[in-house]
């Protein structure tokens, strides 16, 4: 399985914004977009004007980082979003949202997304009663997820949600049984829900190219 060995923190600075890859480490002095907010580089501080398709590109490269997807993945959820009903850019949010990996990200029980991602590899996710350790697993309204695990692992979960409940919270598309470690899905996620300014007029501009 492919995975992205590129430096974390250098992704933040590429991108202009903090992407909250190392989760709580980013609202710290240690984050390396505090010390440097400028792109990684010899030429990093350097400003020059960047070309409409530069901006189309970085937006599509911040969205594939945030939720850490590689292009060949990234591309089929596009083809996905552009076969549904609806406006593109905006069901692309919505699928990229109802990844299983990033739902347990979203509820808290992971730091990271790449936590979460653990998480749902190591086996510790049931819906409906079945292990899915797919972390691009789509999930679909009224499905109810449950953890389970060791109780280490199960100690470990509930301790990311306190540390994680002091600089984030629960979205209103998710219904969380704090105790049983259980997830609902009340409604569909939509692009008001997002946390960090995604323009995916963009994104769907240089895949239409």
């Amino acid at each position: 399985m492919a995975r992205k060995l590129d430096p974390k923190c250098k992704s933040c600075r590429r991108e202009g914004v903090k992407l909250f890859i190392k989760g709580p480490r980013c609202n710290t002095e240690k984050c390396s977009f505090v010390k440097r907010p400028y792109p990684p580089g010899i030429h990093g501080k350097r400003q020059k004007k960047q070309s409409y398709y530069a901006l189309q590109l970085r937006e599509k490269q911040k969205v594939k980082r945030i939720y850490g997807m590689l292009e060949k993945q990234f591309r089929r959820f596009f083809h996905l979003a552009a076969k549904s009903r609806g406006v593109t850019g905006r069901k692309l949010i919505e699928l990229l949202e109802r990844r299983l990996d990033n739902v347990i990200y979203r509820t808290l029980f992971a730091l990271s997304r790449n936590e979460a991602r653990q998480i749902v590899r190591h086996g510790f996710v049931f819906i409906k009663g079945k292990r899915v350790d797919i972390p691009s697993y789509i999930i679909k309204e009224g499905e109810e997820i449950i953890v389970k695990g060791k109780d280490s692992v199960l100690k470990r979960i509930k301790g990311n949600m306190e540390t994680n409940s002091k600089e984030r919270s629960i979205p209103t598309w998710i219904e969380v049984e704090k105790e049983s470690l259980g997830i609902k899905i009340k409604r569909l996620p939509e692009k008001e829900d997002l946390t960090t300014p995604i323009n995916e007029q963009l994104i769907v501009e240089l895949y239409s190219k």
